[in-house]
């Protein structure tokens, strides 16, 4: 239903603009990602991986999750280990930490830094994050979407604190 959506959407998106105030991460590319790999929240990998995220170290939790890859252009169908979390919350903290802190998208983060071109920390981010060659033109699609705007600046408005 579109009011679920809208409800998920909210939700993620006062997440987001408490991690955007603690660590610069812009809650655009948060809310693109998670809309992306969860199908707007309708369906995380596991219980609560709303990103995608393969099983690291750092993870305590794991579920195995049949996925589709493209891999030299090819789709393939695959059970990979993905890491489980206990809420959105952590879910979305972790998501933050590896494009904040995790080796594969240092210069990504650093060129944003700099810059604050959200569009080209999407696609640098998307490049990597994802197999799927139309997956950043998505991302940023949905990241400049009149919804996503409107959630956000919601999420703004009750989080005082994070403006």
């Amino acid at each position: 239903m579109e009011s679920d959506r809208q409800e998920r959407l909210a939700e993620v998106a006062v997440i987001a603009v408490r991690l955007e105030a603690e660590t610069g991460l812009p809650a655009q590319l948060l809310v693109a990602q998670w809309a992306l790999e969860s199908r707007w929240g309708a369906k995380p990998a596991g219980h609560a991986n709303y990103f995608g995220i393969k099983k690291a170290r750092r993870h305590e939790k794991c579920c195995t999750v049949t996925t589709r890859e493209v891999i030299q252009g090819k789709t393939m169908v695959l059970d990979l280990e993905f890491a489980d979390y206990d809420s959105l919350e952590d879910s979305c903290r972790d998501y933050v930490w590896l494009i904040t802190h995790g080796e594969p998208y240092r210069d990504a983060w650093t060129r944003y830094q700099q810059n604050k071109r959200l569009r080209g920390l999407i696609s640098a981010v998307a490049g990597i994050y994802a197999t799927a060659p139309e997956y950043a033109e998505l991302a940023s699609r949905i990241a400049e979407q009149g919804n996503v705007a409107q959630a956000i600046e919601w999420a703004r408005g009750a989080l005082p604190e994070a403006a």
